[in-house]
């Protein structure tokens, strides 16, 4: 049995837990949710005779009054719930069995299976949270370094609503006024001071301006600091790349061109999550499945923050390679384990290193730690890791400039409110106080079922 999207009447069932711990959780949510849950739950009393926010022990049980599973319920009644609808939460033992017959029975009873998010979704719905704290939901949910966390903690949390709500609030006042004008056009009165709206104006077009210039931090720490491990044929970018992970990721060999493609593994340093590429060799071959890896090499080197490149202290000369402004640059010379004279070396202004002997390390990561400067990122510090939101900001500063040059002109009051209004309605696409089905569709489809 389907439902529709947009239906918040239906009552919905999905795992809220992954399977193959050693408890399960099945969540009902919805206005037959308890009626549904009563109908397989046997405990001391009914669930519709008990109060809201209770736990209640029991079992399972199917059509033959057979034992499925002892388990305990909590109980959550309509509006003190998530969703804002009734809610029953069934803990059960981790049984894939157990967790399927569960299923099977609230649907037979009158449940469907949520969509992808649906909990959320309903629970942003029912004015539960606005719609950047239901997507921060399931950033938390993904985030895996403690900066990605903190991040999505502090969105869901609800400061960066609470930020837009007063850009909004501030906007709102002055199209309130400027729109009262209009009704008054004959008398000739002026209720907004230009002044004060020029400096409001400028005021929220800087507050824009510093949550769009967050998104560069924000989106990096929230995926990840790419970096590129680049370098000639056999100067250890293999070790370096299992030194720095930690484990044996990359196949290593004395053979120069072991590596014939990019090989990907993450790690977490200081807090932050950095994807390293260890590359194919960079050299001059007629090997056409090298060459082909060695063309990655070069996608690897313009996608990444940081380029890594790795020469050997046997021939410590490094090519000139062709770089962004925005891109980190480390010199490293490996393998200063094989030489027995450092008088090379001592004028190369290069990180000395050994990956194979684990000489240097630390100080790489102390480097690649500074590449990301955190220092913003305080207790409660709004930083945007959205790209639906940093494209909408984007929007909004547009139109601020917009209404800027607009009252430069002495544009007519009506046409200078209907640009505030746009400012408005792209700070509102944020929030989801303007938001269309579609939207919410793309946002929520991303989510995982049961949440």
């Amino acid at each position: 049995m389907s439902h529709h999207y947009l239906d918040t009447d239906t009552t919905i069932v999905a795992p809220a837990t992954a399977i193959g711990g050693a408890v399960m959780v099945v969540r009902l949510s919805g206005a037959n949710a308890i009626t549904i849950a009563d109908k397989i739950f046997r405990g001391k009393t009914t669930l519709s005779a008990v109060e809201g926010y209770t736990l209640h022990y029991g079992h399972i049980v199917n059509g033959a009054e057979e034992t499925i599973d002892d388990v305990v319920v909590a109980l959550f009644r309509a509006p003190h719930s998530y969703t804002g609808d009734d809610t029953v939460e069934i803990t059960l033992h981790g049984s894939e069995y157990i967790t399927s017959e569960v299923l099977r029975l609230a649907i037979e009873n009158g449940a469907v299976m949520a969509m992808p998010g649906e909990f959320t979704r309903r629970a942003f719905l029912a004015g539960k949270m606005d719609l950047s704290r239901a997507e921060a939901v399931a950033d938390i949910i993904a985030s895996d370094s403690r900066w990605s966390h903190s991040i999505a903690s502090t969105q869901m949390r609800g400061a960066y609503s609470s930020k837009l709500s007063g850009l909004r609030s501030e906007l709102l006042k002055l199209c309130s006024l400027l729109e009262l004008e209009l009704d008054f056009t004959e008398e000739d009165v002026e209720f907004a001071d230009r002044t004060q709206l020029r400096d409001i104006l400028i005021n929220v077009g800087k507050e824009i301006e510093t949550l769009k210039s967050s998104f560069a931090l924000g989106n990096t720490l929230k995926n990840g600091v790419n970096v590129a491990i680049i370098g000639e044929p056999n100067v250890g970018k293999s070790t370096l790349l299992n030194a720095l992970i930690g484990d044996d990721r990359a196949m290593v060999s004395d053979i120069a061109g072991t590596t014939r493609d990019t090989i990907e593994a993450t790690t977490i340093i200081g807090g932050i999550k950095y994807r390293f590429v260890d590359t194919a060799g960079l050299r001059t071959t007629d090997d056409k499945l090298e060459q082909m890896g060695i063309e990655r090499t070069h996608r690897a080197i313009e996608k990444a923050h940081i380029v890594l490149h790795i020469v050997s202290a046997e021939n410590p000369i490094f090519e000139d390679i062709t770089l962004r402004n925005d891109q980190h640059y480390i010199r490293i010379i490996n393998k200063i384990d094989t030489i027995t004279s450092s008088d090379i070396l001592s004028s190369n202004p290069a990180l000395l290193i050994s990956a194979k002997q684990d000489i240097g390390i630390a100080e790489l990561r102390d480097m690649l730690c500074k590449t990301t400067d955190t220092s913003q990122l305080g207790s409660g510090s709004v930083v945007v890791s959205n790209m639906r939101h940093y494209s909408a900001l984007d929007k909004a500063y547009v139109a601020l400039s917009t209404a800027l040059s607009a009252m430069d002109g002495n544009t007519p009051i009506d046409l200078l409110s209907d640009d505030i209004r746009q400012i408005l309605h792209h700070l509102g696409e944020i929030t989801g106080e303007i938001t269309t089905t579609d939207i919410l569709q793309n946002i929520f489809s991303h989510f995982c079922i049961g949440k």
